[in-house]
């Protein structure tokens, strides 16, 4: 399954969490019940720039075989004793498209599914290409936080800059596909994709949520 976390730490649990980024992925690499996983930092998601970026909030995506062991893991509990808040979601892939980080790690196997939807989208951009796509974004996202039927979105990255995302919660996979698919300011980010070619890699993937934890809300 899939597990989804977000910490909303204390201020002067900052420096932890720069050293937890590089580190826990030596603990997650060696442990038999994680498969893939990507540790995150977060942002607004208004502009995909450094001037985005939240610390104060960070992510973790992992692909794990027994929850409850994970959910009680050394990795997990150091960020939960600095942290204020804690959101959790448990996600089944609905679909996918694309790869992240060379591989596609999300298998679709929810099917008929009316509940919650979760979508992450993951990007890596040209370097060339940061400044246009930078200027293209606004009115996407402006488009997104207005979008009927969205609950939460906030910004995801891998890095301060070129590997950028975002991860949202829906109350049902037919308002993403409204989003997608009716709204002008997205259609027009996918055709200008089409046209100027700034991704190097990039993956679409939805998902049901089969339990939430906690809530997503928009940090300022």
């Amino acid at each position: 399954m899939i597990v989804a976390y977000f910490w909303t730490i204390k201020p002067s649990s900052i420096p932890f969490a720069l050293l937890a980024m590089a580190l826990d992925r030596f603990s997650l690499w060696r442990s038999p019940n994680v498969g893939f996983f990507k540790s995150l930092g977060t942002g607004k998601g208004e502009t995909f720039t450094p001037a985005d970026a939240n610390s104060l909030r960070w992510g973790l995506i992992v692909q794990v075989k027994d929850l409850e062991a994970f959910d009680q893991s050394l990795v997990v509990e150091r960020w939960r004793k600095r942290s204020v808040d804690e959101f959790r979601a448990v996600l089944e892939p609905i679909s996918s498209h694309g790869k992240w980080a060379g591989k596609e790690p999300f298998v679709a196997t929810a099917k008929d599914w009316d509940g919650q939807v979760v979508a992450i989208t993951r990007a890596r951009i040209k370097w060339h290409q940061n400044f246009r796509f930078w200027r293209s974004v606004p009115p996407v996202t402006i488009s997104l936080k207005s979008a009927p039927g969205l609950l939460a979105a906030i910004g995801i990255g891998e890095a301060p800059i070129g590997l950028q995302g975002t991860f949202s919660l829906w109350e049902s996979s037919a308002a993403i596909k409204n989003f997608a698919y009716k709204g002008a300011a997205h259609q027009k980010a996918i055709a200008d994709t089409a046209t100027y070619n700034w991704y190097s890699e990039e993956l679409f993937a939805r998902f049901a949520v089969r339990e939430v934890r906690g809530t997503l809300q928009q940090l300022s």
